[in-house]
């Protein structure tokens, strides 16, 4: 199935996109509902900043980008920063996030012991919590264990709630690929599922990755995901 190409906050023309299938339907919560409602009260005004942590693979930066893609399809602007990417603008990329209505700062600890950074996300915190601009913030662990050195910033970010991403077992990745394969209009045998989880890459991006070119050559072969077909196309790669 095609996608379509994700729209920009109409105040943020920074270059910077976020995936289009990144949704709060299509993340399978499993063990991380909790996160997910805290996500949720976010959007809905029940709080002002969310702190989410845990290892990668866990879905921090889906429900980043998810969050904030759903502020923009309400023509709410919002804006994804990926801290630990090339932002090409550095810290000043801050200035004038208070005037959006929702801020997804990811990777938090890849910037945790610059200076200019921690200090121009110190002012940018105060100005939006005092325009009320919510924030959500995901890194790879609490705030006191990612190497602050602001202590001020610090503080700032442990005054909101703060939720812990889970791993997934094979079982949850599993019911994850169903869940996302239904989300698509395909049909995934847990035999099929289980298949290509035990003979690819098992982090989440890989296998949706692989799921997504699986769609295609089904629909282009008139096949359905069945372990046979799904070794035919992983033969061609």
């Amino acid at each position: 199935m095609g996608t379509s190409s994700p729209s920009l906050p109409i105040q943020l023309p920074l270059g910077i996109r976020w995936d289009d299938t990144a949704s709060l339907e299509s993340f399978y919560a499993g063990d991380n509902r909790q996160a997910v409602a805290g996500v949720e009260r976010l959007l809905a005004d029940a709080e002002t900043s969310v702190y989410l942590h845990g290892p990668p693979g866990t879905g921090k930066s889906h429900l980043l980008q998810a969050a904030a893609r759903a502020c923009s399809q309400q023509d709410v602007p919002a804006a994804y920063l990926p801290l630990g990417g090339d932002l090409g603008g550095g810290a000043g990329l801050l200035d004038g996030m208070e005037q959006v209505g929702l801020v997804a700062l990811d990777d938090v600890h890849a910037v945790a012991g610059d200076p200019r950074w921690e200090t121009a996300l110190f002012h940018a915190f105060n100005r939006m919590r005092d325009a009320g601009t919510r924030l959500l913030v995901a890194a790879a662990d609490r705030p006191e264990a990612i190497g602050l050195q602001l202590p001020d910033l610090l503080s700032r970010l442990q005054w909101g709630l703060m939720e812990r991403l889970h791993p997934m077992d094979d079982d949850q990745r599993l019911a994850a690929l169903r869940h996302r394969a239904r989300l698509r209009g395909l049909d995934l045998p847990a035999d099929a599922g289980q298949y290509l989880i035990r003979r690819q890459p098992r982090d989440m991006r890989s296998l949706f990755g692989l799921l997504e070119a699986l769609d295609r050559a089904a629909l282009a072969e008139q096949r359905r995901l069945t372990v046979p077909f799904i070794r035919k196309v992983l033969g061609k790669r």
